[in-house]
């Protein structure tokens, strides 16, 4: 039996959600993940996916990008870039966007379901706490679905369970799902740190989505 939907799994909070709602969705015997190289800082997320995947009992491939690398330009991508909180006031963006990242990302995805007859693509994506990435927007990635439909002839489907929820709502949804056991597999630290640095905007927003659920990190329960 070929697998019903492929999870971009960054081995983050969000995206292992994401894996969970997937799993109560498709069933266990339906689901793919994939996770993308691309010269990430925070490298230990690729350890950290493919715990969650294993964890989770899926079948999990990790696919090489390292043309974000080359373009540099971002603190996620370019060590010489520390991790700031503030936006860019030129830009209106933080200096860890990526940009094309998630473009990139399920475009690439798309076609690596094609070859394997997966119409539904899940990714973490959402516009309510976005950290002020455009491609994490509704529009985009309606657009974008579209765009695949066209150019790869398909009927994909790309599911963001997330998208209207904070970050309160998305801790809630994976204790809902059964998957706070394996967020103490996860990684969200920009600084690739582990235990996370606590600091950073990524930490911040999940300490934040935690503390408003009322439930303690399971990340951290286990750095203690």
């Amino acid at each position: 039996m070929n697998a019903q939907a492929l999870v971009v799994l960054s081995g983050g909070q969000d995206s292992t959600t994401c894996l969970y709602w997937a799993l109560d969705k498709f069933g266990s015997n339906a689901v793919e993940a994939i996770t993308f190289d691309y010269g990430q800082r925070h490298r230990v997320e690729l350890g950290c996916a493919a715990r969650v995947a294993e964890f989770a009992g899926v079948s999990h491939k990790v696919m090489p990008i390292d043309t974000f690398a080359a373009l540099g330009g971002n603190a996620l991508t370019d060590r010489n870039i520390g991790v700031q909180k503030e936006v860019d006031l030129e830009t209106g963006l933080p200096n860890t966007f990526v940009p094309g990242r998630n473009i990139v990302f399920l475009t690439f995805a798309a076609a690596y379901a094609w070859q394997r007859n997966i119409e539904h693509l899940v990714t973490g994506v959402a516009q309510t706490d976005y950290s002020g990435y455009p491609d994490c927007r509704q529009e985009t990635i309606e657009a974008l679905q579209l765009t695949i439909r066209l150019g790869m002839a398909s009927n994909v489907v790309i599911h963001t369970p997330l998208m209207s929820l904070s970050k309160k709502e998305t801790v809630l949804l994976a204790r809902d799902l059964g998957a706070l056991e394996a967020m103490a597999l996860t990684h969200t630290c920009y600084d690739g740190r582990r235990p996370p640095c606590g600091e950073c905007p990524a930490c911040e927003l999940r300490a934040r989505g935690f503390n408003e659920a009322g439930i303690e990190d399971p990340l951290l329960a286990i750095s203690a």
